[in-house]
C-alpha cells in the first residue's frame, strides 16, 4: 500500500538529514560556534545566530518530554487515529516532535513522561524515510 500521510518538503539545506534517514541515521545540525544542536534544520543557529553549521549523527536516543493522544485527524492520519503525538528530548540537547510508536493510545495512563525512546525510520519510497520515535524498555 502506498504511503498516504503528509511528507515534509525537501529543501536543499535539509539534504544531509534525508540522506542519513535513508541509512537509518538521525542527522541533526550543529553550530560550530556555540556547539549546540538544533532541530528543525535551518540556515542559521537559533541560539547564537551563526551560519557556521555542520551536520552530525545523533545517537537516536532520547526521553519523552510530553505527549497528547490525537482522536481526530484527516487524510492518512485519520485512518490511524487514535495515535500519540509527542515531543522527545534528544540526548544531544534539543527537542523533536514525533508520532510516538510502541504505546497504546487507549491507555495514556501507561505512557510515562521521561521514558526512554529510540528513533526508527518508516519508508515512504526509495528516497524518503521518516523518523518516528518508539518507547524502549530500560
Amino acid at each position: 500500500m502506498a504511503y498516504n500521510k503528509p511528507v515534509p518538503r525537501k529543501g536543499q539545506h535539509h539534504e544531509p538529514f534525508w540522506e542519513g534517514a535513508k541509512q537509518g541515521k538521525l542527522m541533526v545540525p550543529r553550530c560550530n560556534d556555540c556547539g549546540r544542536v538544533h532541530w528543525y534544520p535551518r540556515l542559521i543557529c537559533p541560539y547564537c545566530h551563526s551560519t557556521n553549521l555542520d551536520w552530525t549523527q545523533a545517537s537516536g536516543e532520547g526521553t519523552l518530554y510530553t505527549y497528547a493522544v490525537q482522536h481526530r485527524a484527516f487524510g492518512g492520519w485519520g485512518e490511524e487515529a487514535p495515535y500519540v503525538t509527542a515531543y522527545v528530548d534528544l540526548l544531544e540537547g534539543d527537542r523533536m516532535m514525533t508520532v510516538l510508536r510502541g504505546v497504546d493510545p487507549s491507555r495514556p495512563q501507561d505512557i510515562q513522561i521521561g521514558c526512554k525512546v529510540r528513533v526508527e525510520f518508516e519508508k515512504v519510497d526509495d528516497e524518503t524515510f521518516l523518523p518516528f520515535w518508539r518507547v524502549v524498555e530500560d
